[in-house]
Order: C-alpha cells, then structure tokens, then sequence
C-alpha cells in the first residue's frame, strides 16, 4: 500500500505565497510522474503543475510563472511554491503519483488534499 500525505495549505492574502508539500511512502519501488491537481467548489478537479523523475515540468497556463513543483526522488517527496497567489487560487490541492510497486505492479495514488485559500 502506499500513502500520499500533503501538507502546506492554510489561509494566505492575494499576492503572498504557500508551499505545499506531499511525502509519498509505502511499498515503493520507484515514482514516476508525480504531480499537483487542484479543485474548487462547483468545478472540476484539474492538473496544477506535473513533474517526471528526470525533472521535466509541465504547468497549467493559469499558473504559469506563479507557481514551481520540484521533487526530490530520494524522499520521495514532491513540492508546490506558489507565488503570486491570486483568490481564484482557492482550492483544496491534491498530490498524485504514478508508483511502482514492484517489477510488475504500478498504481496510481492520491493524497487527502489540503485547503488554499487566498483572500481579496
């Protein structure tokens, strides 16, 4: 089994900054792409920002320039620092991974998400 645990979120004003941070564990064999979703009420859930093990980093247009996902492979943790935060920022964020398990298992994991809320 494998957990995803986040941390970071809180209550933050326009144009401050948050750090989230989400430590994998578990039966872990390697992570591959891990990646931060976001969702607001009433919407859908939508990727924030992705990064694969060799570092390579994709973002959403929305945040671009704003917002830097970084991982580090020997703890299996990953990391968002948003910057520049804005009120339509306002989401609980999720930590994903695709895991490998073993040499013939993967599977797709989320954390429990963690609440940002940028006020006006």
């Amino acid at each position: 089994q494998v957990q995803l645990v986040e941390s970071g979120g809180g209550l933050v004003q326009a144009g401050g900054s948050l750090r989230l941070s989400c430590a994998a564990s578990g039966s872990i064999f390697s992570i591959n792409d891990m990646g931060w979703y976001r969702q607001a009420p009433g919407k859908q859930r939508e990727l924030v920002a992705s990064i694969t093990r060799g570092g390579s980093t994709n973002y959403s247009d929305s945040v671009k320039g704003r917002f830097t996902i970084s991982r580090d492979n020997a703890k299996n943790t990953v990391h968002l620092q948003m910057n520049s935060l804005k009120p339509e920022d306002t989401a609980v964020y999720y930590c994903n991974a695709n895991v490998v398990t073993s040499w013939v298992a993967f599977g797709n994991y989320w954390g429990q998400g963690t609440q940002v809320t940028v006020s006006s």
